[in-house]
């Protein structure tokens, strides 16, 4: 369905945008694309090309598309991955160069949205593509260094990972604002990751064992949070703690506004809609049970 076919609050900017409409589609955006670090599929892939290793594999992975950077490019790009959790990847473009990796993620995501039955009729696959492809093809990629990235990845002829694909990229936009906003409220990559746990939002468990912050850098994190109030002496969120992390996320999305602006509030609103079953049927064959909430920079 091309764009100037959808009504026409769904495919021009219907007033300023409303940022409970932004906040629905990133969310619905982030939890569509979050299946790949999931599944089985993509570990059998990244066997496949030589690396059994759960942690290279996911920096490569989720890196391929910036091409065959050094692992510090992938560090800054990441934000809230210690270094020695980064450094290991080192040596997995020796493996496979940056295309097989995009090529075998591409499989990875076919053979997952298959095996549990992901489907869009094509009408509403068609639809979800006039909306989200002037947005990638409208957006700002000024900072946004892993959305552009995605954003030059040639899209598969699968059309279901084709349209992944295109949420991926709106997914790393936010997370590259994210990070922007971050940064501005003077959070480093471990406090970040303290605040974001101690909401409950994300196990600390998880959260440690993947970016790997070390006990003297998580409790030399967790003083910094203490200091400026947003956590207790016992590391629990305070009031102000979950003020400043719901102002934010508000921040973020006031910079994702602009985003979303070509489609305007009903197109982001149908947008979530349509991509609904994606993460309707990941939910329901139990992938997601291993974790809890939504992590913006996953």
């Amino acid at each position: 369905m091309p764009l100037d076919a959808l009504p026409d609050d769904a495919r021009t900017g219907d007033g300023p945008m409303d940022l409970k409409a932004v906040r629905g589609v990133s969310r619905a955006i982030s939890d569509a694309h979050l299946f790949v670090y999931l599944v089985p599929e993509t570990a059998e892939e990244a066997a496949g090309l030589g690396v059994t290793d759960r942690g290279p594999a996911y920096l490569a992975f989720r890196s391929a598309a910036m091409g065959a950077v050094p692992w510090q490019v992938t560090l800054a790009a990441f934000y809230n991955f210690s270094p020695r959790a980064v450094r290991a990847m080192a040596g997995v473009w020796d493996v496979a160069p940056p295309e097989r990796w995009q090529a075998a993620r591409f499989s990875a995501v076919g053979r997952a949205m298959r095996r549990v039955d992901a489907h869009l009729t094509d009408d509403h696959l068609a639809e979800a593509r006039a909306l989200i492809d002037p947005v990638v093809a409208g957006a700002d990629y000024a900072g946004k260094v892993l959305a552009a990235a995605n954003a030059s990845v040639a899209l598969p002829h699968d059309p279901l990972v084709a349209l992944w694909q295109q949420i991926t990229v709106a997914r790393e936009w936010r997370g590259d604002a994210h990070l922007v906003v971050l940064a501005d409220n003077g959070l480093g990559p471990c406090d970040c990751l303290v605040l974001h746990t101690a909401t409950g939002r994300l196990p600390a468990a998880l959260a440690r064992a993947t970016r790997q912050w070390d006990d003297e850098e998580w409790s030399a994190a967790t003083a910094r949070l203490v200091a400026r109030g947003w956590l207790d002496s016992h590391g629990v969120i305070t009031g102000a703690g979950t003020a400043a992390r719901e102002r934010i996320e508000v921040e973020t999305d006031e910079h994702c506004a602009a985003l979303w602006a070509p489609i305007g509030n009903a197109g982001a609103r149908r947008l979530a809609s349509l991509i609904a079953p994606i993460t309707n049927a990941f939910t329901a064959a139990g992938t997601f049970q291993a974790v809890r909430g939504r992590s913006e920079t996953a």
